[in-house]
């Protein structure tokens, strides 16, 4: 054998060894943590039943945050809100006759005059009295005609007494206090009823509460949707997460708001996420990740939150880079 010959298969063991030492090296490292992009989805209904008369996203589609997702026919809505409207005015009504003065204000005017005209006649049988008092005391007078200025005087001044009276129970409210409170509650009762179909005709016509994908629609135009049936599904663009499955021997070293890095088909390179949720109990390797290198074994399930601006379809498969 030649020294070149020898030379050459010297070379070709040494690379069989180093491509074998490299190879069990590779498949001695620590396997990916295997997972999957999932979503938490939002399920908008009415309140109410009714005929769905429009709905202008389409399932797939983006949405912004409050655009119209569906809207049920309103015409009932309407109507209810038209006659909670028509409450609110009448119980209005009720409390202003209520706190109205009994008389009108002609009357009341009349009441005034017929007070101005006894306090008149007050002050003349005043002066009348006093004359015949003066003329008494110097022996002018008789008693007899003393007795009658004082009389017209004390009944002049019972006069203007009952004007004033009159006057002050013409100016008196229609409704006693209590009657007053009842009308007020009534008022705040009618207009509560009235904020409240307010705001059920917002809710037949509700808007999206976020951004995010239309991920299902489950009623067409025209169809009768039932109450608090789901009509569209969304899934916002800040509630994709990933869900992956960690060893048990691997999850002390994990706490939540720790960012991990993950590599996915299509991603072009890593990509992170932060940890929210790790689970409280083990469990065995869910079948849909289990594998040759991720066999049945016990392990804890993670969720992490995606970045906003980087939607990733949901079901995609990652694999967690181990730190």
């Amino acid at each position: 054998m030649t020294l070149r010959r020898r030379a050459l298969i010297v070379i070709a063991a040494a690379a069989l060894i180093g491509g074998g030492w490299w190879l069990l090296g590779r498949r001695a490292g620590p396997d990916p943590w295997l997972g999957y992009v999932e979503g938490e989805a939002l399920y908008v209904a009415a309140p109410v039943s009714g005929t769905l008369a429009r709905q202008p996203v389409e399932r797939g589609g983006h949405v912004a945050a409050g655009a119209e997702l569906f809207a049920l026919d309103p015409r009932t809505a309407d109507a209810d809100a038209a006659q909670a409207e028509a409450q609110v005015a009448g119980a209005q009504s009720s409390l202003a006759d209520l706190g109205a003065a009994r008389e009108r204000a002609p009357e009341i005017d009349v009441a005034r005059a017929a007070e101005a005209s006894a306090r008149a006649q007050l002050v003349k049988a005043e002066a009348d009295y006093r004359r015949f008092a003066d003329l008494a005391g110097k022996g002018f007078a008789s008693r007899t005609q003393l007795d009658a200025a004082r009389a017209a005087r004390d009944s002049a001044a019972a006069s203007v007494a009952q004007a004033v009276a009159q006057q002050r129970s013409g100016e008196l409210t229609v409704g006693r206090t209590t009657q007053q409170a009842a009308a007020a509650a009534s008022v705040a009762g009618a207009r509560a009823a009235l904020a409240a179909q307010a705001r059920r005709r917002q809710e037949i016509a509700p808007v999206s509460p976020a951004a995010g994908q239309i991920e299902q629609t489950y009623f067409n135009p025209g169809e009768w949707v039932p109450a608090n049936q789901p009509v569209v599904a969304i899934i916002p663009d800040d509630k994709r997460k990933i869900r992956f499955f960690v060893p048990q021997d691997r999850i002390a070293a994990l706490r939540p708001g720790q960012v991990v890095r993950f590599t996915c088909d299509g991603c072009e390179g890593e990509r992170s996420a932060t940890i929210r949720f790790i689970a409280p109990r083990a469990e065995f390797t869910p079948p849909v990740i289990y594998s040759e290198h991720a066999r049945a074994k016990l392990v804890f399930m993670v969720e992490a939150a995606l970045p906003a601006d980087k939607a990733l379809p949901l079901g995609l498969p990652v694999a967690v880079v181990v730190p």
